[in-house]
């Protein structure tokens, strides 16, 4: 066998150092974020040293003619406006989840304890009867304490991102004013600062509590990770309401805003009479950097809860090796080193000068940390792994070798890339896919639409051969412990993938707050070209999203089928195909469930806009200003309303299917929903994000081509409109929040 060539002394140093250098690093680009000031005043900081972060740039607003004092004062003001409609819509969110986590907890409690009848003495255990075991009373205890750990953990990752997104938006628009590459790093820090501390503070929480949870467990290793996969389970179940409720919020705000304000009444996107644009602006924030980040966070945790509890029944668990039981956890830390390097690629080593740098820039994020990362695998699996080990594989042991484990987490890692990149192909408004869809809107949205849907089940494609690919690999390799660790070398990068992911919604914001402030159309112009860089991103943070969670339930789904001793699971048998055909229902059963909610939120949103617009006197002419209280306060409610029968359909299927009709059923279920949801997760944010991009396409007129199509508010730009409303509660509602089911499911 041959042991490791890393201490355990040493694995137990290097991930939580590991853990802190990645939160040490996201507070210094708080710092240099909190640089750009929010109050008025010349700007005269000039001592030499930071000529290049461009603190000492004179700003260009003489020529423009604005008074400096009234724009930096309406940003701040507008700035905060949006930040405590997040806070508060946050608590309130909060609040719910709250009493339903102190629930399902307790549920959990209950279902696990009851299992041997709350017997508090030790018990053989379930694989080896030789052995025994913690009692079942314990690792209920200790599976609801590490569940609630991971909610907890969860939603704080969620709020601290949000927190930092609404800190960032108005300082990227002032940066604006001095160019686009200012704008460009002040976002992306500020996105940075984000993916570390939710890949570090995940890390490190997990790490924590294993340890602690070890004092009691002692040697019995499989019921300590057991009780750790509670982890996995909170953050994917406070995922879910961050992902539905924040999803729905946003595009109620936004698909009323742009119906009324856009099409009837032809002011621009962002201007500041719309009553729904504050609402609109923290529904960026809500949804797509609190949600993403619990989502991210979510599928983080559940892979390595996933490998870990199928390494505890390995021969690294039975032989008692902590390094090479902890190799997911040293693979996450490697991550953090490796995208804290990618990540001064983008702020320190290379400046952006023109728009066009943006969307390369971005993608060299993804490849340099590809790379780098590949690298980094290699030398932990050299050092942190025996040889030769043997790893479970459904009753009995397969032998494996430390490079197979390598390709494993590789071919993970390079899925992810490949993903990223064929979602950007098929989204970003550089490649003909987009084109066309804009193209299609010269004879009115139903082309568009018609355009826009194949173009979404045809971006399924290669996602899914990449998936089937990396699956075929590693569980040839390692059985399900290879596709556990497969799916978290897809996320081993999270830091760099949240950072991409976490700046769309940011220059968004900024875009939003350069409209509202009445700042120049050349500065809005620079936003926007970020924005446009910003929806391909949030695309293919979508992208990884949905492929690991597709990589991440297959595991799960082995580590049950390990657990609950099914070694094959025959289709043939009516009840697993009937089990089957319901999980393959369940994905559409949930997108019109949270579709539904987008609309009917819509319609309200919709009828309050135009009740404004017709009642208060000046409205129109911007001598009075709009209600936005009232709009903030129609999202909230909707959002709060409507998240909680998805959520339960989820939560609460597998339980019901496991109980009445058993085990063989259930993995047909999960089997089903798995299958089906990714195809639908993938063609959804795909067909989204294109439609979207097809609008902005229009609307910026780069190109000929584009010129031809419109300026805004020409008939082919009103029906890229329709076609980008129809398509925002697909990539932002229901889309992600499929992954979500997929791994919900699983746990």
């Amino acid at each position: 066998m041959g042991a490791s060539i890393l201490s355990d002394f040493g694995a137990e140093i290097l991930i939580p150092v590991c853990a802190v250098i990645g939160i040490a690093f996201s507070l210094v680009q708080w710092v240099l974020v909190s640089k750009v000031k929010l109050s008025p005043g010349r700007e005269s900081v000039n001592n030499g040293s930071g000529a290049k972060n461009g603190y000492s740039d004179y700003l260009i607003e003489e020529e423009e003619g604005l008074n400096d004092h009234s724009v930096v004062l309406k940003c701040a003001e507008i700035q905060s406006a949006i930040s405590e409609g997040a806070t508060s819509f946050l608590f309130t969110e909060y609040q719910y989840v709250g009493i339903f986590m102190v629930a399902f907890a307790i549920l959990i409690f209950l279902f696990l304890g009851s299992v041997e009848r709350f017997s508090s003495k030790s018990q053989p255990c379930t694989y080896d009867k030789s052995k025994i075991c913690k009692p079942a009373l314990a690792t209920a205890a200790f599976s609801t304490i590490s569940f609630l750990l991971g909610a907890i953990t969860s939603v704080v990752s969620g709020f601290l991102g949000m927190k930092i997104a609404t800190y960032a938006n108005a300082r990227t628009t002032l940066e604006a004013r001095k160019g686009v590459g200012k704008a460009f790093i002040t976002a992306f820090r500020s996105g940075a600062v984000m993916g570390f501390l939710l890949a570090a503070n995940g890390l490190l929480v997990l790490y924590i509590a294993i340890n602690l949870f070890k004092l009691y467990y002692g040697d019995d290793w499989s019921g300590l990770f057991e009780a750790i996969t509670g982890y996995g389970l909170g953050g994917s179940s406070m995922a879910l309401f961050g992902r539905v409720g924040g999803g729905i919020y946003t595009k109620a705000a936004d698909v009323g805003a742009d119906l009324v304000g856009k099409v009837e009444r032809n002011i621009p996107e962002d201007d500041p009479r719309n009553p729904a644009v504050i609402a609109d602006n923290v529904g960026d924030n809500v949804g797509d950097i609190a949600g993403m980040g619990s989502d991210l966070f979510g599928s983080y945790a559940e892979s390595s809860c996933a490998a870990l509890v199928v390494a505890s029944i390995s021969s690294f668990g039975i032989n008692h090796e902590l390094t090479p039981m902890l190799y997911p956890l040293i693979i996450s830390s490697v991550g953090i080193i490796v995208c804290l390097i990618t990540t001064l690629f983008a702020t320190d080593f290379f400046e952006i000068k023109a728009v066009k740098e943006i969307e390369p820039s971005l993608k060299r994020q993804l490849i340099i940390s590809t790379v780098l990362m590949t690298i980094g695998i290699g030398i932990v699996s050299w050092i942190a792994l025996p040889s030769s080990f043997t790893i479970f594989n459904f009753g009995d042991q397969k032998a494996v070798k430390n490079w197979q484990l390598f390709l494993c987490v590789a071919v993970g890692l390079w899925a992810g890339l490949i993903i990223g990149f064929v979602t950007e192909y098929y989204t970003s408004n550089a490649y003909s896919p987009v084109q066309d869809v804009a193209d299609s809107c010269r004879t009115g949205a139903a082309t568009n639409v018609i355009f826009g849907l194949a173009l979404g089940y045809k971006s399924c494609i290669i996602p899914i051969f990449a998936i089937a690919i990396s699956i075929f690999v590693s569980f040839s390799f390692a059985a399900m412990y290879g596709i556990a660790v497969s799916a978290l070398g897809m996320l081993s990068t999270i830091a760099t993938g949240l950072a991409i992911d976490a700046y769309g919604p940011i220059s968004d914001n900024a875009g939003g707050i350069a409209e509202m402030a009445g700042m120049s159309h050349r500065i809005r112009e620079r936003t926007d070209a970020l924005d446009a860089a910003g929806n391909t991103t949030a695309a293919i943070g979508k992208g990884f999203a949905i492929g690991s969670a597709a990589l991440v339930s297959l595991a799960l789904f082995g580590a049950f089928v390990s657990r609950a001793a099914i070694s094959t699971v025959d289709v043939l048998t009516p009840k697993v195909f009937i089990g089957l055909l319901v999980g393959a229902m369940l994905p559409y059963w949930f997108s019109a469930m949270t579709m539904k909610s987008v609309g009917s939120a819509a319609l309200k949103m919709v009828e309050e806009v135009r009740r404004q617009f017709n009642t208060i006197p000046g409205l129109m002419e911007g001598t009075t200003k709009p209600d936005y209280a009232t709009c903030v306060k129609i999202s909230t409610d909707a959002s709060i309303k409507e998240m909680i029968p998805p959520g339960a359909l989820v939560m609460l299927t597998p339980l019901v299917v496991g109980i009445f009709f058993g085990v063989e059923s259930l993995s047909g279920v999960l089997a089903g929903s798995l299958v089906s949801g990714v195809q639908i997760a993938i063609s959804a944010s795909n067909t989204g994000g294109a439609w979207d991009n097809a609008k902005k396409y229009i609307e910026a007129g780069a190109s000929p081509h584009a010129k031809s199509l419109g300026p805004k508010g020409s008939d082919p730009h009103k029906a890229a409109v329709i076609g980008d409303t129809i398509g925002d509660p697909l990539k932002d509602t229901s889309g992600p929040s499929l992954n979500i089911l997929i791994k919900l499911m699983a746990v």
